[in-house]
């Protein structure tokens, strides 16, 4: 077996050899499988091949002493091994390059990805980026000895990196803190977060000031929002009930999904391949955008490689459509914005994440002082730096010299304090008020508050960049309905309520397909309906589509919000195949 694997022109590629009882050998190469022997394996080459390697833990997992190599057993109901998986572990130097720039930094990195992508080589050499290139105490906390090779003497492929082993997976969450606790490290490297114990505990350690970095299996950051023994990993997930103004106000339920608390994590990174990952800056805002149903800003990442050694690491921004998951669809939206004479998404947030862009436009040259009023201060003061604007937004408890004052509404409703609301109403002071005092809603309202002192823009305008990436998702929701529904099968499609302004892109680009439309329901439940084909019935009727009359005033608004244009175009460009 040794000798065939050898003469394989993939050797160096090899990914891991499977030995099953009474089968023949295979060797499992990026090209697919490869028979090692034409005699199928017995007993005693298994009790041989055992014989050569450390023990089985409980997790019938052993490995080869000062290797990264990972031996898996397969066993009877009678405990006895029938079969084992011989995994090639390499120390890959340059892996992690593409993330260099986070670690430096300081940052707390979750890195998420499917099995077999390559998230322990990546942690594996970070720990060996952070503890050699820059001189930081590591403590990895090594489960199943996958980081360190196995043996009581840890691979050099972690450079000057400490490792603690972990004797059951049952107790990885004893060992994180313990780690802290007796050895003082500055970061703390932990591989597959997957129980609930384990996330309380990555979270405890993040409010000591330890720079985390750790792995959890996933695709999208969406896999950890949804699952419930992971999503404190992103700051928890709690349901909200809004009231009847806020409801109506964002088109949608009363009842929404928002997040707890600051995240344990300061950025994430989603890897796609060996050569190829998405970078989230902030996770916060990744996560509160998926919540709300909009699209999450993102860096996608690449190496390309061109010859020996020649590396060329490539980094673009690009806003992740929640509608679809396919990279194109990227392309699609650029050409939409360009269509509507708007700047291209992905030169607004050049260099920069979409949060700091926007804290930094809306930052005013004086500071806004702000009285509280029913709010812990430590709550108002932990948003204010969770937003970095504590340069621009600064707490006095003098409410005649107050800018704005940020109150709880079960505080003032009912005219329980009307000599708080009398004082603000003498000196002409702008009353925010919050129903709840949770760490998101508050965060809202000083955003709210900065715009409206730093633009003075009316409510449309400001809601209209706030929230420019729902314009991507209502525009996307037509094209793909459009595309995939109304031509293919020919059925009309209703669309999601959007407010007026944004209902009025879409059925611009609805008229571009030479379709006809119609709007339903009224208030905030007002939608577009996407007729076919077929429904034309009158080639006279004119391609805005029949109009409810009910509400005269919605149809000014949008025809006027696109101020008399018509934009015309033959076709849009299709996604490739």
């Amino acid at each position: 077996m040794r000798k065939r694997v050898t003469e394989h022109s993939e050797f160096h590629q090899l990914i891991e050899v499977v030995m099953d009882l009474g089968r023949k050998p295979l060797a499992r190469f990026p090209s697919g499988d490869f028979v090692l022997s034409d005699q199928p394996i017995t007993s005693h080459d298994l009790e041989y091949a055992t014989s050569q390697v450390g023990d089985f833990a409980i997790d019938n997992r052993a490995g080869i002493s000062r290797t990264l190599h990972r031996i898996s057993a397969i066993r009877n109901r009678k405990g006895a091994i029938i079969g084992l998986t011989c995994r090639v572990g390499r120390a890959i130097s340059g892996s992690a390059n593409l993330l260099r720039d986070l670690i430096k930094d300081g940052s707390s990195l979750l890195l998420i990805g499917p099995p077999g992508v390559g998230k322990t080589t990546i942690i594996r050499e970070i720990a060996r980026m952070i503890a050699d290139d820059y001189k930081k105490r590591v403590m990895i906390v090594d489960t199943s000895n996958e980081i360190g090779g196995d043996g009581d003497i840890p691979h050099a492929g972690i450079g000057s990196a400490r490792r603690m082993q972990v004797p059951n997976n049952d107790m990885q969450h004893k060992v994180l803190i313990e780690a802290v606790e007796n050895h003082m490290p500055q970061v703390i490297v932990i591989d597959e977060i997957g129980t609930k114990l384990e996330a309380m505990a990555a979270s405890t350690i993040a409010q000591r000031g330890i720079q985390l970095v750790a792995t959890a299996h996933g695709v999208t950051i969406e896999n950890l929002i949804n699952n419930p023994s992971l999503e404190m990993l992103v700051g928890g997930i709690q349901s909200v009930t809004l009231g009847d103004e806020e409801a109506s106000r964002r088109g949608g339920q009363k009842t929404v999904l928002e997040r707890k608390g600051p995240s344990t994590f300061t950025c994430g990174a989603e890897i796609i391949s060996k050569t190829e990952l998405r970078v989230h800056r902030n996770l916060e805002a990744t996560v509160d955008a998926v919540l709300a149903g909009r699209s999450a800003m993102y860096e996608a990442r690449k190496i390309n490689t061109h010859g020996l050694g020649d590396e060329v690491f490539t980094v673009r921004e690009e806003a992740l459509n929640s509608f679809s998951s396919k990279k194109q669809d990227q392309l699609i939206i650029d050409n939409l914005l360009e269509m509507y004479d708007e700047t291209p998404f992905t030169d607004k947030i050049n260099s920069e994440s979409a949060t700091d862009m926007f804290e930094r436009s809306i930052t005013p040259e004086a500071p806004i002082r702000l009285y509280v009023y029913g709010i812990l201060e430590t709550t108002v003061i932990q948003a204010i730096r969770q937003l970095k604007v504590e340069d621009a937004v600064e707490i006095t408890d003098n409410i005649s010299e107050a800018d704005a004052l940020l109150a709880l509404q079960s505080k003032l409703k009912k005219n329980k304090n009307t000599r708080i609301q009398a004082v603000a109403k003498t000196h002409d002071i702008p009353i925010y008020v919050t129903k709840t005092s949770s760490l998101v809603q508050i965060t809202k309202v000083i955003r709210a508050l900065m715009s409206e002192h730093a633009e003075g823009s009316n409510e449309v305008e400001a809601e209209d960049e706030m929230y420019s990436s729902e314009k991507l998702d209502a525009l996307e929701e037509v094209r793909l309905a459009i595309e995939q529904v109304v031509i293919p099968k020919g059925e009309s499609v209703e669309l999601l309520p959007r407010p007026y302004y944004i209902m009025s892109l879409q059925k611009e680009l609805v008229q571009t397909y030479q379709l006809q439309w119609e709007k339903v329901g009224k208030g905030p439940n007002a939608r577009l309906l996407i007729l076919p084909f077929q429904a034309r019935t009158d080639e006279d009727k004119q391609a805005s589509g029949t109009i409810d009359t009910d509400s005269g005033s919605d149809d000014s608004d949008l025809s006027g919000d696109m101020n008399g244009s018509v934009y015309i175009v033959d076709r849009l460009p299709f996604l490739p195949d």
